[in-house]
């Protein structure tokens, strides 16, 4: 239990690194973005259906091989195939992604990376999620909060 709860910390952390990847529109309310990926997400789905595909990957060989022990006794194990993994695809992401990408394009909405911000930037920041989405320049970064709201800075 110890472990799963380190597990959880760490995967936490970690995502407080990651870059803030979003649709985004300055001067759009953050709920106003969330309700239209949502619609556009519901749109995606509807236009392009999952098509879960099970497949299987190819067998692999395992070649003969010959242990011997120290008093020169030797026997061979036969070789045998492994079966290939069972796995499931999904052949329309990549299509849901653009529609939706298209959804939220005609909606005057567009894809956005906003990297982490630095230490030093997040301790000097007063504390205060974003609730409109600022003008992005080259210095902007994000402070991510545990509840899951994000901050927004736009430096210089």
């Amino acid at each position: 239990m110890k472990q799963a709860t380190k597990t959880a910390a760490v995967l936490i952390g970690l995502g407080a690194c990651a870059p803030l990847n979003t649709y985004y529109k300055p001067g759009a309310d953050i709920t106003a973005v969330q309700r239209q990926t949502t619609a556009c997400e519901v749109e995606a789905l509807a236009k392009v259906p999952v098509s879960s595909q099970i497949r299987r990957a190819p067998p692999r060989f395992i070649p003969p091989r010959e242990i011997c022990n120290s008093a020169g006794r030797c026997r061979v194990i036969p070789g045998y195939y492994e079966p290939g993994a069972i796995y499931t695809v999904d052949p329309n992401v990549d299509l849901r992604d653009r529609v939706e990408t298209q959804c939220m394009a005609d909606k005057g909405f567009v894809p956005v990376s906003i990297p982490s911000c630095p230490s030093s930037v997040a301790d000097a920041a007063p504390k205060r999620a974003t609730t409109t989405l600022p003008a992005l320049n080259d210095q902007s970064c994000v402070i991510r909060y545990d509840d899951g709201s994000f901050q927004i800075v736009t430096r210089g």
